[in-house]
């Protein structure tokens, strides 16, 4: 019995004494691998224990499908989508320095006052500059901005965000929508991506870069205002664009600018000609800055279908102004449509037979209830194309097949 006791017992000793001795080993060990780091850290514990919190060696890669480029530094915190879209877009943004001389007592004033006056110039005559904004839309130099940056223009200057300076050529500038194209001498600048300005949606972000005031590279951001605004609604009749509304802050030296939406890509070209917009900023649509410049690179010019008759959309107030005015035998018989005011002499509308007091109720068959709904029928009815109108004259239905001519404008330069 004492023999087999005795056996009990020493087995168990042994296995105690084994993992006190393994214990031990590993106290020893955790020692000297804390002294390794004892050297340079204040807690040699916490600088042990760091290897086990190395990340694998492919994060790197994987975050960098989330995080923004190496290249935009500050607070990874901070980096935000307006942010990623600035960094994407602002290498294509650019600024465009203008110049032309004056004749003495000649001084002439853009929409927004663009050039400005050098000092003691005055009545004598002299150089007026100005600053404004553009973006690039071709890798060959082929720069958007806007016609009253560049307007009667002897020199342009395009400097891009790296502070390469290039001398410009004006390739063409329409006045009826404010656009323009310039032409510098450099391959693979940087150039913006185009989104789709037919899809906006009021709401919807809105980023305006350029350079207000003269400051170089200004960013302000804010939402989708209103899309589809006239140039009658917005004080700038001469103009023919839809413009989208929006209440980045934009500022004389804007435009010609790219705004922008959420994902960095363009949607219209600023533009700082309507006075008085008080928190309001207006942009010109990228779809229809493109067709235009598609015309301006092609041929210098843009042809505008035109009628030649001022209207008024009908309303129960317009139709009591209109047929109580006593000074004049215009008058109407309906409710609806849109009336002719006056029709200009020697005007494809005069030549066609339209007259001062009809209404138009129809074109090719659709309803007319507003002047804008006329105006767009007849740029898309193009120069030389036949428009189908129906009339209401003095309450007698006329038929009339109208040919829009073309209108004349001032060149731009």
């Amino acid at each position: 019995m004492k023999s087999s006791t005795g056996k009990f017992w020493k087995q168990p000793a042994i296995y105690i004494l084994l993992l006190v001795t393994g214990a031990g080993a590993a106290m020893l060990g955790d020692r000297l691998t804390v002294s390794q780091f004892g050297a340079n850290s204040g807690d040699s514990r916490q600088r042990a224990l760091e290897p086990k919190l190395q990340l694998p060696r492919n994060t790197k890669d994987q975050a960098s499908k989330v995080l923004p480029p190496a290249s935009l530094a500050g607070d990874a915190a901070n980096v935000n989508f307006i942010v990623a879209a600035v960094a994407k877009v602002g290498p294509a943004v650019v600024r465009i320095d203008a110049s032309r001389r004056v004749k003495p007592g000649n001084r002439g004033l853009s929409p927004e006052d663009f050039f400005g006056i050098e000092p003691n110039s005055g009545g004598r005559g002299g150089i007026e500059r100005g600053t404004g904004s553009g973006f690039v839309i071709g890798a060959d130099g082929l720069i958007l901005t806007n016609a009253h940056v560049v307007e009667g223009a002897d020199t342009v200057n395009v400097t891009l965000k790296d502070g390469r300076s290039f001398q410009g050529r004006v390739l063409g500038a329409d006045k009826v929508t404010d656009v323009a194209v310039v032409k510098i001498e450099a391959n693979n600048v940087p150039v913006v991506a185009i989104g789709n300005s037919d899809k906006l949606l009021p709401g919807e972000w809105a980023i305006a870069i350029g350079n207000p005031l003269g400051l170089d590279n200004s960013v302000t951001a804010g939402i989708i205002s209103a899309t589809g605004r006239s140039s009658s609604e917005v004080g700038v009749p001469d103009k023919r664009i839809g413009f989208i509304q929006t209440d980045a802050a934009i500022n004389p030296g804007n435009s010609g600018g790219p705004l922008l939406n959420a994902s960095g890509q363009v949607i219209g070209m600023n533009t700082a000609i309507i006075q008085g917009a008080q928190g309001l900023g207006f942009a010109i649509p990228i779809q229809a800055a493109q067709q235009v410049a598609k015309e301006l690179i092609s041929t210098g010019k843009v042809e505008h279908a035109y009628l030649g008759i001022e209207m008024a959309t009908l309303t129960p107030d317009v139709k009591e102004q209109i047929n109580s005015n006593a000074t004049s035998s215009l008058r109407v018989a309906v409710d609806r449509g849109v009336a002719i005011v006056s029709v200009v002499p020697n005007s494809p509308a005069a030549a066609s037979g339209l007259r001062a007091g009809d209404v138009i109720q129809k074109i090719n068959n659709q309803p007319i209830i507003q002047s804008e709904a006329v105006q767009e029928f007849v740029q898309n009815a193009k120069v030389g194309g036949l428009l189908q109108m129906e009339i209401n004259r003095n309450g007698q239905i006329v038929n009339l097949s109208v040919k829009p001519g073309s209108l004349p404008v001032q060149k731009v330069g």
